[in-house]
């Protein structure tokens, strides 16, 4: 019985054991070498050989990728090199032969580029859409205010658009600064760091506060006739239930609050497809954009076109075009938010200036020349 316990206390001691590395990132250019240091903190009791492998081979040559420690070997520190061969997004994970040894956090994320202008580039393509998308809801904020108006504005787009960066902002924060979600993330994809940056954080807040500025508009401006229609509500309706019973299940802890989170992510993602539908048939009925911002939709297809092109340098730089049909959801997005904007950009500029400049020329039977 004593001895039992005491080898059940020792199988405790040594299940603490276990490997971290210094990095769990490493960006490359193809034929650059660097080094991580591998680490284990505790001795273990009996022999064991490591091997780490990445999740993609031939992309890289790891020395050693493979070695042994005997359990009277002092040395709890190795320093591991690698060269990069060939462009890509990948994982080093460490493996070992003894099962009392927690490998969980010794994996470095590694990331091999074809050109570092390419990622410069990047970089400054995803400012300037970040930048654009950030303050592209404030053009609609001074039109409604230089005309006293909120007529041909639609307000189905305005209720859809606030419930979407709502929840969109939910899932934001909720990875950004809830450490139980943080770790919850971890759990479920252990080889994978946090998707939320503080830049999505600030976006989506503020993108929630410039939709309530415009919301507050509507109750002091001039309205119409305008409403809310049915259908918006409907939809709202359904979405906000569906929130309603997650977060039920996860106050219950019948689901992870990460559960929660990544539905009203994916409740952002229906609504991107569908809110642009509202103002565009508005437009198509008045034959009209009056009311609504164009300078709005200049900056957002500006934003949504960089935003495909930085996934495009990205992919080709990395050789990792998986990103894009492996995330078709994240590029089917911002191609579908470019083609409206096109629509109405099209009943902006071309149709509708066309179809008026016909009217008048037939009420005053004089030739107009258009002038764009």
């Amino acid at each position: 019985m004593i001895f039992s316990l005491f080898l059940f206390i020792q199988v405790l001691h040594y299940a603490s054991a276990g490997f971290k590395v210094d990095t769990q990132n490493l960006r490359f250019l193809v034929g650059e070498e660097k080094s991580f240091d591998l680490y284990l903190t505790e001795k273990l009791p009996n022999d064991a050989t490591v091997i780490l492998s990445s999740t993609q081979a031939g992309l890289v040559k790891i020395r050693p990728s493979v070695f042994n420690i005997t359990k009277n070997n002092q040395n709890l520190h190795w320093n591991i090199s690698v060269t990069a061969l060939s462009p890509g997004y990948f994982v080093i994970s460490t493996n070992v032969t003894s099962d009392i040894t927690d490998v969980s956090s010794a994996f470095v994320v590694v990331t091999i580029e074809k050109s570092i202008f390419l990622f410069y580039l990047s970089e400054v393509v995803g400012w300037i859409y970040f930048l654009t998308w950030t303050t592209s809801f404030y053009p609609q904020v001074y039109e409604n205010f230089k005309r006293k108006s909120v007529v041909g504005f639609s307000f189905d787009f305005l209720a859809l658009n606030i419930l979407g960066f709502f929840m969109y902002a939910l899932f934001n924060c909720g990875l950004y600064w809830i450490p139980e979600i943080e770790r919850q993330y971890s759990e479920r994809y252990p080889r994978s760091l946090v998707p939320v940056l503080f830049n999505d954080v600030f976006f989506s807040i503020n993108a929630v506060i410039a939709n309530l500025i415009i919301m507050g508009q509507c109750f002091i401006y001039e309205t119409g006739t305008q409403r809310v229609s049915i259908t918006a509500k409907a939809i709202n309706g359904i979405f906000g239930i569906l929130a309603v019973v997650s977060l039920a299940l996860s106050i219950a802890k019948v689901t992870l609050w990460l559960d929660f989170f990544y539905l009203c992510s994916y409740i952002k993602l229906v609504i991107t497809i569908i809110k642009y539908i509202p103002q565009t048939y508005s437009n198509c009925m008045r034959k009209s954009t009056s009311g609504w911002s164009i300078a709005t939709t200049l900056l957002d297809i500006t934003g949504g076109i960089l935003s495909m092109l930085q996934m495009i340098l990205n992919s080709y730089n990395y050789n990792d075009w998986e990103s894009i049909y492996g995330d078709i959801t994240k590029f089917g997005l911002g191609f579908i938010s470019t083609l409206f904007d096109a629509i109405l950009i099209f009943q902006h500029y071309v149709l509708y200036r066309f179809v008026l400049l016909f009217i008048i020329q037939a009420l005053t039977k004089k030739t107009i020349f258009f002038c764009p």
